[in-house]
């Protein structure tokens, strides 16, 4: 008797376990689902909502142009103003011209009075010309006496200076013949008359002058 109730409690007991098992069972499924589906349907809600651009919220405006007050100042007319000399860009720029331009100062280079030129724009001339110069050397020239007995010929070339007055200096021999003959051709030249004087830039300077004179016997 004792074994039977014992028996049938425990079945009992067993049989309401396993119902209460299964009922847990379901209910745990149940929530599960209905949890998942709630988590999905948010999750897709805020995605929507945070790519709408309707919900963007628009800039700020801008900030108001400040506003420049103008000043006015009234001026009494008995009041005497300092009158101020209106510059104009004209005139700057002249001023600036005066100021700043230098005219270039040009300075003639004077001649030295000793310079000796050999060629110049207007060449010494004896008076009357080439023509009265070689009549006035055969009449001066004398024919030394030695050279005649000796034979002795040919062509002293001279040289000499005609000054810015004409006058006639620093005779030498550059081309010698004979002694005798150096000194007659030297002696002829210093009996020259002044001539007229060779020019550069239109005023006289000194010129060296060449002179060949020749000696021959008849």
């Amino acid at each position: 008797m004792e074994g039977g109730k014992t028996f049938s409690l425990l079945m009992g007991l067993i049989v309401a376990l396993a119902i209460l098992f299964v009922g847990f069972e379901w209910g745990t499924q149940d929530v599960q689902v209905a949890t998942g589906g709630g988590v999905a349907d948010i999750i897709a809600e805020e995605e929507i909502e945070i790519t709408r651009p309707e919900d963007t919220p628009p800039p700020p405006p801008p900030p108001p142009a400040p506003v420049v007050a103008e000043i006015l100042t009234v001026v009494e007319d008995n009041v005497n103003l300092d009158q101020q000399d209106i510059l104009t860009t004209e005139d700057s720029q002249t001023d600036a011209q005066v100021q700043t331009y230098v005219p270039p100062v040009v300075v003639e280079e004077e001649e030295d009075t000793q310079t000796i030129f050999a060629v110049v724009e207007t060449m010494p001339e004896f008076p009357g010309g080439d023509l009265e110069l070689l009549r006035f050397v055969q009449k001066s020239m004398k024919y030394p006496v030695i050279a005649q007995e000796n034979g002795i010929q040919g062509r002293v070339v001279c040289s000499f200076v005609v000054n810015r007055d004409g006058s006639v200096v620093d005779a030498e021999v550059i081309r010698s013949v004979d002694v005798s003959l150096d000194k007659e051709a030297l002696r002829v030249i210093s009996l020259m008359p002044k001539w007229t004087p060779g020019k550069q830039r239109g005023k006289p300077v000194r010129v060296k002058y060449t002179l060949p004179i020749t000696f021959k016997l008849q």
